[in-house]
Formats: C-alpha cells, structure tokens, sequence
C-alpha cells in the first residue's frame, strides 16, 4: 500500500504485475488520435503529415501517421544510430507467434522499396512488416500516403508511400496482399507510443497535420475532426502522462515524463480548414 501524511488526493500507480502491467507501466500510455470519415464511403487513400518537434525524437519511440483497421505505418526513433519508416500489416488469423500462421492466412509481399527490409512480427499479434533505415531529422516535415484497394481474389491490397523533405520524391516502402479481407481502407488513426520501458521516464511528442482521404473515384476529402483516446495503462490509472488536442500546427499528442497533464479520453478536436488538397500524381508514383 501506498501512504502518505501529507497529501490526501488521489496518488496512481502500478499497483501488481498483472496483466505484466509492470512493462506496460513502465512504458508509458500509448496514446491515440482516431480521424472522423464517413463509414459508407470507399477510401482509397490516406494521406497524413507528421512533424517531430526538435528534442522529442526520444530513443523507443514510435510516431505512428496512417493508422487502419488492418496495420500502421510511421517512424521510429529504434537506438541513437538507427531510425526507420515502418510498415505492417496483421494478417487475419490472430496469435502473437508468427510463425503458427496457416500460409492461407500469411501476408504476401507484392512489390518492396530499395533497401527497405521486409519480414514477420509478433507479440502484438502477427503477420508481415517493412522497414527502411532512414535518419529522418526532427522539426522536419515527412508526409504519408497509403493504398488500400480490394482484389478479386478475396483479398487486399495495401501499398504504403514516403515522402521525406531532403529527398524531395515519393518512395514506395512496400505492397502487401491480406488474404480473407475485400475492403477499401478504414478506421483512419494516428498513434504515439514508446516502445523501450527504460524509456518511458521520458517525454515525447509529435504534430500531425492536413489529413485528406481519396475516395475509388479520385475525390480528396480533408479531414478536420480527431477523437483522442488512449491505452490501457491509462484507462486504469497507471499512468497520467499523456496527452492530445490541437496546438498552432495542428493535432498532437504527448505521453512520458511524469508530468501530470492528461487530455480526457473521448475528446473530440477540431482543426480549421485548411483546403491545402495534396498534389499527387497517382500515375507517377513507384
């Protein structure tokens, strides 16, 4: 139990281990921006912008930009010599052990970038990852571009593209094939998480900005509205780090460092339109 004689509010901790809440307290909360797009449209793309603040690339960290229902795709900060673009995609049968797929149920790899790195992850469910070794540079503006389209094989087709500021052109980090799924690209969210324990004393943040959809039929959309939410090790208490709302630049959100500046989970924000359309040739991408 823990006391105190001099305080008589509410003190939060990580009161056992279980649910091994030691590691995720420790961590940190994950914490989440889900965008509002209509449920009955078919999205074929989603297009984000994210800019890590100088001083908030902190080593186990992952700015997560184009969530959906199927995988993520972002960057992350992985020790002080490497930092990558992360692409991946679960695949449709659910356990932590990638190995124990059905190869009916694994996700086929379509097409790769150069240099990037393409294989299986686990632990937080399954199923195929990319990723490119790239020293993307805080306070620089990356942007995200994602492709979800259904095949007629009962299948889907998700191809993630990077656009980095010092390269001045659009890469493709790879294209993956989901079996037993026909679906257009939904659930739109952007996350922030660390993903190191030792690191969560921490603080860490990151700006997203000009989220747009294009529907099958090549109509942009712009995105304007976030819901905030957050993981467990929040829901509980454990920790009241964390944090997300709009600031000049647009949606952020924050966790680590102890301080006590939590956003309530549920929390609509809204940002102003900006009508600032993405200049995209589909045609010419990689």
């Amino acid at each position: 139990m823990v006391t105190s004689t001099d305080f008589d509010g509410k003190i939060d901790y990580v009161p056992n281990n279980e649910d091994n809440f030691y590691h995720w307290g420790r961590r940190g909360a994950s914490v989440h921006l889900n965008y509002q797009i209509p449920e009955n449209i078919n999205a074929e793309w989603y297009y984000n912008e994210l800019m890590v603040p100088v001083g908030q690339d902190k080593i186990g960290s992952y700015f997560m930009a184009n969530g959906f229902g199927e995988g993520y795709f972002g960057i992350q900060v992985n020790s002080a010599e490497e930092r990558r673009v992360l692409f991946s995609v679960w695949s449709p049968f659910t356990t932590d052990d990638p190995k124990s797929i059905p190869e009916s149920h694994k996700i086929k790899l379509l097409k790769k970038g150069k240099n990037v790195i393409v294989g299986e992850f686990g632990n937080e469910g399954s199923g195929g990852q990319s990723y490119l070794k790239y020293n993307w540079v805080a306070g620089n503006t990356y942007k995200f571009l994602l492709r979800g389209i259904p095949q007629e094989n009962n299948s889907t087709a998700y191809t993630a593209y990077f656009f980095a500021p010092e390269t001045q052109t659009w890469e493709i980090i790879a294209s993956f094939s989901r079996p037993e799924t026909k679906t257009y690209l939904k659930r739109f969210h952007s996350f922030l998480e660390n993903f190191i324990p030792e690191q969560g004393d921490f603080s860490r943040m990151v700006v997203f900005y000009n989220q747009w959809y294009c529907d099958d039929k090549g109509n942009w959309n712009e995105v304007n509205t976030a819901k905030f939410s957050a993981d467990n090790t929040a829901k509980k208490g454990y920790r009241k780090d964390y944090s997300g709302g709009l600031n000049q630049e647009g949606f952020y959100l924050k966790n680590g460092g102890f301080k006590i500046d939590y956003t309530e989970i549920g929390t609509l924000f809204t940002r102003p339109i900006t009508h600032n359309k993405p200049n995209i040739d589909f045609k010419t991408l990689p």
